[in-house]
């Protein structure tokens, strides 16, 4: 009954996003951190009135805080991933939002809200690689699993960190909040695959969550910098391989150039896990 009330649009909109955003976020990273096992049962189980929770994947079964039931490791092998030199795969649980080719520099975040690339990834990035290029939105709900892989063998070379707002990102203000991605904190992680060629991923924070750890770079990012922030770095991952975590659900942008494609099955609405086929590469990349 909880979960059906809370998905009524206008209702959703105004507790999720009329409020005070960033004050309740510090809040939020204040409570989840506190260490204390029967508040966290007690958190869990009111989490599970709201969601469809599942805690069956995870590795440990009793959490000493929220945040660390948010940050939880699954059991080894239930993320098999696509090995295929022509396949990048997914880098996270998630629902695929907004996808295609990008047109020019332009992108859209719901039908009728485009957003420009060279806001998105800021002034001191270059967006020309990805000009007609291809996107992904990957958005990921509050029960997902939340950390995020390597979608092939490849190179972090430079991470931008956004300060911003904390707008939801779910369908609903997705619809109604333009420009949204652009405003919400954020990081740009641009990289380089085996093949030369260039991928951006883009975690975008959201309401509650404002905390985002990269292995890559040796900072938690959160609503305490104030951005843009540049940070130089040159850290090779295996695909696969853990890249970082988001301390609460929210969305990663994948952005991929000319000549990549959607996998199979890959639209909007469809739902997939870590490590399946996401992206197609050229065959001159793969």
């Amino acid at each position: 009954m909880l979960k059906n009330l809370f998905q009524q649009e206008d209702l959703n909109f105004l507790l999720t996003n009329r409020v005070p955003r960033l004050a309740l976020t510090r809040f939020m990273g204040w409570y989840a951190g506190i260490r204390s096992p029967g508040l966290t049962r007690c958190s869990i189980a009111l989490w599970k009135l709201f969601s469809d929770l599942d805690l069956s994947e995870a590795r440990e079964q009793e959490f000493g805080s929220l945040r660390d039931c948010f940050v939880r490791q699954l059991k080894p092998g239930l993320r098999p991933v696509d090995m295929r030199r022509e396949k990048l795969t997914s880098p996270c649980d998630a629902i695929v939002g907004a996808c295609g080719p990008v047109a020019g520099r332009e992108v859209f975040q719901a039908k009728g809200f485009p957003y420009s690339m060279d806001e998105l990834f800021g002034p001191s990035q270059d967006t020309s690689v990805f000009e007609d290029g291809i996107f992904v939105t990957l958005r990921l709900t509050s029960s997902m699993y939340h950390r995020f892989h390597a979608p092939a063998d490849l190179r972090v070379e430079h991470v931008t960190f956004h300060s911003g707002d904390t707008w939801n990102v779910n369908p609903i203000a997705l619809e109604r909040v333009e420009r949204l991605f652009c405003r919400n904190e954020r990081a740009v992680l641009r990289t380089r695959l085996e093949s030369g060629h260039e991928l951006a991923l883009v975690p975008v924070a959201a309401i509650l969550v404002a905390s985002l750890r990269l292995h890559c770079v040796d900072a938690q990012l959160d609503a305490r910098w104030r951005g843009p922030r540049e940070l130089a770095c040159d850290v090779p991952y295996a695909k696969g391989e853990e890249m970082g975590w988001f301390e609460h659900g929210s969305t990663i942008i994948v952005f991929a150039p000319k000549g990549f494609s959607l996998a199979d099955g890959i639209k909007q609405g469809s739902q997939i896990k870590m490590g399946e086929a996401l992206l197609r590469a050229p065959a001159k990349a793969a």
